[in-house]
């Protein structure tokens, strides 16, 4: 079976969305809308084979996949042998899809030819992966049932089950971090059939002397006490399924490393729940626009700790993402909204007991003292004193792992990864690097930050492997390799 290196927390991740998709996330909706239907399972999966894999350096790999996440999930569970079909009961709102489908009934989706010309719209419970339903899940764990929304916890525990219940466990190893994934070439005209990692400005000078071949992984295993194990492995294809919450995103102001500035929403609960803030006279500053920023107001808020709120834009605009949830839905973060847009700083006012905004300001610096000075856009300053500040800005993707920490594989080679600036540019059907063959990336890495979403991601990915590999059986068999059987 494929390797697993597992190096990030399961975990959720998001994304702005809308009614309709591009062309090129047909994929995306096929398994969104038929997702309930993915329990059937091919017998026999040619890509992947039984081994011992972190003790065995000497085997090459068919697919390594880095991260263990909902992306990294779904693409062991396709990987696996599971395959989406179209069930006898499922009707596409889209009637030219729905007509394409039942012409290839009998194939999974993963083996249908779909045409590129549609668009198409996503279905299904945004959170669960494909062949158990959440709601089946969850209504086994506690008997109130009566709203949608779960705790991020709960959607922990469902895909550590998930794991468990499909058969999935063999493939992840835990504990482990990658600390390299290199591309090794051949010699051409060297005769001794060895690997060897070529350095770049070799291969730039002699370029035709070499062939790419597989990847080698290095990184280490976290035993019992604390030790590291190091390991090697090598593989036809990486696949890139880490997220983006490796990397806090930071303002890069003075003062911003003192002990009472945090940076995540895990940092500042636990403060919270240890009671460090209580009974502190002094506001929280909480610094950012963004659902983890309002959690961290709900938090404060509901912990009667006081809260200074800035950020940077105004209250009426409309990429905010408040205005892209439904109230009904989201009342807690329209509560948020609420008191941003109506609880804003003013001279005459000053700051209010509980919370304050302040829109369309910034931190300049913070002081060892515990005070922060903020600056509007018309450049007035102010100074307040604090309990602890809570950056949240967004977060990045540590892609040390490659090199040049994988701003080569972005649509902005000279800029880092980011989930909506800079992605991982890809193909939009195979999911393949575009700067790099058999590199593959999906989830939030390439932008679909929906559970939802990133099903599509696994489907493709799935496909491209499984096409290749019938076309090296095919060339095996024309070849007269054996009894015909690869």
């Amino acid at each position: 079976m494929p390797v697993w290196c597992c190096r990030c927390s399961l975990a959720g991740h998001f994304r702005n969305y809308s009614d309709t998709e591009t062309e090129g996330e047909i994929f995306n909706s096929l398994v969104q809308y038929f997702g309930d239907n993915l329990g059937r399972k091919v017998k026999a999966m040619p890509l992947v084979e039984e081994t011992s894999l972190l003790e065995d350096s000497s085997v090459t790999l068919p697919v390594v996949v880095i991260g263990n996440g909902p992306s990294g999930i779904c693409l062991s569970y396709m990987l696996s042998g599971y395959r989406p079909y179209l069930s006898s009961e499922a009707i596409h709102p889209n009637t030219i899809l729905h007509s394409k489908l039942e012409e290839a009934r009998h194939l999974s989706i993963v083996d249908q030819n779909m045409e590129g010309s549609m668009l198409t719209i996503s279905f299904g419970n945004w959170m669960e992966l494909p062949g158990l339903k959440f709601k089946d899940w969850v209504s086994t764990k506690r008997r109130n049932l009566k709203g949608d929304r779960v705790m991020p916890e709960e959607i922990a525990r469902y895909y550590k089950h998930y794991v468990k219940v499909m058969g999935l466990q063999k493939n992840f190893r835990e504990n482990t971090y990658i600390t390299s994934v290199s591309r090794l070439y051949r010699d051409q005209v060297d005769n001794d059939g060895q690997d060897r990692d070529i350095s770049t400005p070799h291969l730039q000078i002699e370029k035709s002397k070499f062939i790419k071949r597989n990847w080698e992984i290095r990184g280490y295993q976290r035993i019992a006490e604390g030790s590291h194990v190091p390991f090697c492995l090598f593989a036809e294809n990486v696949a890139l399924a880490t997220g983006t919450l490796d990397s806090p995103g930071r303002l890069e102001i003075e003062g911003e490393d003192f002990p009472f500035v945090f940076h995540s929403m895990p940092e500042f609960g636990a403060a919270i729940s240890k009671g460090k803030l209580r009974g502190k006279v002094d506001p929280v500053l909480i610094v950012g626009s963004g659902l983890t920023a309002a959690d961290a107001v709900l938090c404060a808020y509901n912990n009667n700790v006081p809260v200074i709120h800035v950020f940077r834009r105004r209250v009426t605009d409309p990429s905010l993402i408040f205005k892209q949830l439904p109230k009904k839905l989201y009342p807690e973060y329209h509560k948020v909204y609420h008191m941003m847009c109506t609880q804003s700083y003013s001279l005459d006012s000053n700051l209010l007991s509980d919370y304050t905004s302040f829109p369309e300001h910034h931190v300049l610096s913070f002081k060892s003292d515990m005070k922060c000075i903020l600056q509007n856009i018309s450049g007035l300053k102010k100074i307040f004193k604090l309990s602890a500040a809570v950056v949240l800005i967004g977060s990045h993707p540590n892609l040390s792992f490659l090199k040049e920490q994988g701003c080569y594989l972005g649509h902005n080679s000279s800029q880092p990864i980011t989930c909506k600036g800079n992605p991982v540019e890809i193909d939009a059907y195979t999911y393949e690097c575009v700067k790099e063959a058999n590199l593959f990336a999906l989830g939030p890495l390439v932008g679909d930050n929906f559970v939802r979403f990133l099903k599509g991601g696994a489907l493709g990915v799935t496909r491209c492997l499984a096409t290749r590999q019938k076309k090296k059986q095919r060339l095996f068999v024309e070849r007269g390799g054996g009894d015909g059987i690869a």
